[in-house]
């Protein structure tokens, strides 16, 4: 028998199985990190895409199941659908009052279970993917993929006030960080993987698919963003829709009754401007119930009864809520839906005038007491109706203000999740293409401007994990207070390991090997000497004392950070501060284990990396002028590595430049044609280097181009 307990003869065709997998994943990754960054994207792009396009078609089928087994059939109650969806009216009638709060609480425990399991599947989801994002982008293990859908799945279609794009965010980003270990991405592509992801995922279940690339770039940070995601984003929003329009159909998700809006009267600001205000007061209301949510919830503690106990209360409170109000139950799209036809005056008054306050109280029961489910779409439904409302109460004092509620519904819906979630441009184009409502951005834009700047006065955001800024990223805030590790490569500075550790040693001989080195830990590799995950001592203890039998293979941390031996030191720089270790693995293009980097030898070869810049700018003197120009095809220094270019003595090549792409300048770097170089360079030897960058302006043939 193996030691996890399968026949020995099972375990080797598994474990060869595994070593072929991790040859094959480790040539692709080679090809992947070595492409150029266009080609690199559009595939990665692609395949996160489309991959997430998929795995979301299976939750929005779950949901649907879950919702016509527990809400429908054992609770009784059809809610309105969206456009997308037979836009079915619903009803506000429920046949079955009695059985909502069990039907809710029901799914509420079933999540809880789910999450005795997979913990990372509780909550909205999307704060889970950005913290991988900002942290360890290979965090998010590829089995939270079917639990996140089975207990959000329980959650939504049993009635809990939550919606389906926090999920779908967190299952997209997961497959994303799934990549990023397999293909052995650096950290900086990893958190692109991860973050196109998200707005893939989100994109995806509101078939939006521009508002889902902008929303990658925007919903990192709450006073930043990252603009350069787009691009990459974009292709794979794209690949996804594509890949869930094929299975669920395309369209909008809302659409837009009647004709389509045209902004006409300047004095209508007036009252959207209004609507902006209301709704940025119930998105800081939503943030403020969210929190008070959690910390109740936090107060029941962490055991595992808590666990459980905690959503199936939410959802029984919910369900509770949900007999005064039927609306707050599920995600609340189709009664957005509603809202934005003339059926909107034909609801009672006082349900459109609850239905915000009761949506966002019975969210933040469902989802701050660990029910699994997003709070993107309950945001929207919130603003809607605020929306909604204020367009009733209006025409009371203005009569000829409209017979189209659209408008302030759309406005409302753009303004409170916007605001609330510290996304302002991206919720506006996707609300704009769920409700294939163009014509209503110009008005919206005054109105969740000022909607953002009330809630960001009050500095606060629907989703902790987002940062203020992106000077707030911890492996951003090392890279730039020491520049200089951009001019190193990982394989000047790094050491060999002491110990590499057989996958199937056990636990109690590995645990006793590193104690007597005092060592932190160590890599971990297969029978063909590829690597496995890396085991730390701390952890191997806790291991031997439940079992010493067990082999390091099972115990490794197979989402542990990485490197490669030709990247720069500030990319590895970055790998350690998100990794939560002090040393890394240096692996070569088969994956094979051929160093460890500590943080003393980052230290160390800054020092020395600093110490010969200085000998360098000592030996400019005080007559140094600045030269900046670009490699003609005709300089003989195209080709030359920069220690072999026989430049002027004490000139220093500061940066270079090429393409996109910024290379810092060592003597191995070898210069190109095109290449923008910025030099330091005595003055008396200024005009000498401007030559040679040009080069002689006529070259005949078979003439030298060069010295010598």
């Amino acid at each position: 028998m193996s030691p996890d307990g399968r026949p020995a003869a099972a375990a080797r065709l598994g474990e060869g199985r595994g070593v072929r997998w991790r040859a094959f994943a480790a040539a692709v990754g080679d090809r992947v990190r070595s492409a150029p960054y266009f080609l690199r994207w559009t595939v990665l792009g692609a395949v996160v895409g489309a991959s997430a396009g998929l795995v979301v078609v299976v939750f929005v089928r779950a949901i649907g199941l879950a919702d016509r087994t527990l809400l429908h059939d054992i609770g009784g109650y059809v809610a309105p659908t969206v456009f997308a969806s037979g836009d079915h009216a619903g009803s506000l009638h429920l046949s079955r009052p009695w059985a909502i709060p069990i039907v809710v609480g029901l799914g509420g425990l079933l999540a809880g279970l789910v999450t005795l399991f997979s913990p990372e599947v509780a909550g909205s989801g999307t704060d889970t993917a950005l913290e991988a994002v900002h942290g360890n982008p290979r965090s998010l293990r590829l089995r939270s993929i079917p639990a996140k859908i089975v207990a959000s799945a329980c959650t939504i279609g049993s009635g809990g006030s939550a919606g389906p794009e926090g999920p779908s965010a967190q299952v997209a980003a997961a497959v994303g960080s799934w990549m990023t270990r397999i293909l052995d991405l650096t950290p900086s592509d990893g958190r692109v993987a991860v973050a196109i992801g998200v707005g893939a995922g989100i994109g995806c279940v509101f078939r939006a698919p521009l508002g889902g690339a902008l929303l990658s770039a925007e919903i990192l940070y709450r006073q930043d963003a990252e603009f350069e995601l787009i691009i990459p984003s974009a292709i794979a929003s794209i690949a996804g829709y594509t890949v869930f329009g094929v299975f669920q159909g395309f369209g909008p998700l809302m659409g837009f009754p009647g004709e389509s809006y045209v902004f006409r009267h300047p004095l209508n600001l007036l009252w959207f401007l209004v609507v902006g205000l209301v709704a940025a007061g119930l998105g800081l209301a939503y943030i403020w119930a969210m929190r008070l949510a959690r910390l109740a919830g936090t107060r029941l503690g962490t055991a595992r009864w808590a666990v459980v106990v905690r959503p199936a209360i939410g959802g029984m409170v919910t369900g509770a809520l949900a007999i005064a109000i039927p609306g707050v139950l599920g995600s609340g799209d189709g009664w957005a839906q509603r809202a934005l036809g003339i059926g909107l005056a034909s609801l009672p008054l006082w349900f459109v005038l609850l239905m915000p306050v009761g949506k966002l109280v019975a969210t933040a029961f469902t989802v701050g007491s660990g029910g699994a489910g997003g709070i993107f779409s309950p945001g929207m439904v919130i603003g809607a109706f605020a929306g909604g409302a204020c367009w009733r109460l209006f025409r009371l004092v203005a009569p000829g203000l409209g017979h189209d509620p659209a408008p302030f519904v759309i406005i409302g819906m753009m303004c409170c999740l916007g605001s609330a979630a510290r996304v302002p441009l991206a919720i506006t184009v996707m609300v704009a293409e769920m409700t294939t409502s163009i014509g209503v951005v110009a008005p919206a834009l005054l109105a969740i401007g000022v909607a953002t700047l009330v809630v960001r006065h009050f500095d606060v955001t629907l989703l902790d994990s987002q940062l203020r800024s992106r000077d707030d990223v911890p492996s951003r805030r090392l890279v730039s207070g020491l520049p200089l590790l951009e001019a190193i490569r990982v394989d000047e500075i790094m050491q060999r390991p002491k110990v590499v550790l057989p996958a199937t040693t056990t636990v109690s001989d590995a645990a006793s090997r590193l104690e007597a080195l005092r060592l932190p830990g160590a890599p971990v590799v297969d029978e063909r000497d590829l690597f496995v995950g890396v085991v730390d001592t701390d952890r191997l203890r806790e291991h031997v004392e439940a079992d010493g039998t067990v082999s390091v293979g099972h115990a490794a941390d197979r989402q542990a950070m990485t490197v490669s031996p030709q990247v720069r030191a500030s990319a590895a720089a970055a790998a350690l501060v998100t990794s939560g270790r002090d040393w890394l693995p240096v692996l070569d293009a088969r994956r094979a284990v051929i160093g460890i980097l500590g943080s003393s030898d980052l230290v160390r070869g800054y020092r020395g990396v600093l110490l010969s810049s200085l000998r360098r700018i000592s030996a400019i003197g005080k007559g140094a002028a600045t030269l900046d120009g670009s490699v003609a095809e005709t300089s003989p220094l195209v080709g030359r590595r920069l220690a072999d270019a026989a430049l002027p003595q004490g000139t220093m090549v500061v940066s270079l430049t090429r393409g996109d792409d910024m290379v810092a300048p060592d003597g191995d770097t070898v210069l190109r044609a095109g290449d923008v170089v910025s030099i330091l360079v005595p003055e008396r030897d200024r005009a000498e280097l401007a030559e040679l960058l040009v080069g002689p302006s006529t070259a005949r043939p078979g003439e030298p181009t060069a010295p010598g």
